[in-house]
């Protein structure tokens, strides 16, 4: 019998999570399959990830994610 490889941890749903290989930080909206489904910081389209390509956002990437986003939206470049 072989051993298992260890699965990689997936983020619980709300959680705020970085696509390692898009370099993009998300909020964990589901799990479809073996894909963690993201979102950007205040919305737009989804996309998958695979667990092992994730790794959890560091308080300075949420909160320069969440500043970049109220700025955008004052200027009037998002909903």
């Amino acid at each position: 019998m072989r051993p298992r490889k260890p699965q990689p941890r997936t983020p619980p749903v709300g959680a705020y999570a970085v696509d390692t290989r898009r370099g993009l930080l998300g909020v964990v909206m589901g799990h479809e399959g073996p894909y963690v489904q993201l979102r950007p910081l205040g919305g737009g389209r989804e996309w998958d990830v695979e667990p092992g390509a994730l790794r959890s956002a560091t308080p300075a990437e949420r909160l320069s994610a969440a500043t970049a986003y109220v700025n955008a939206r004052s200027r009037g470049e998002v909903p």
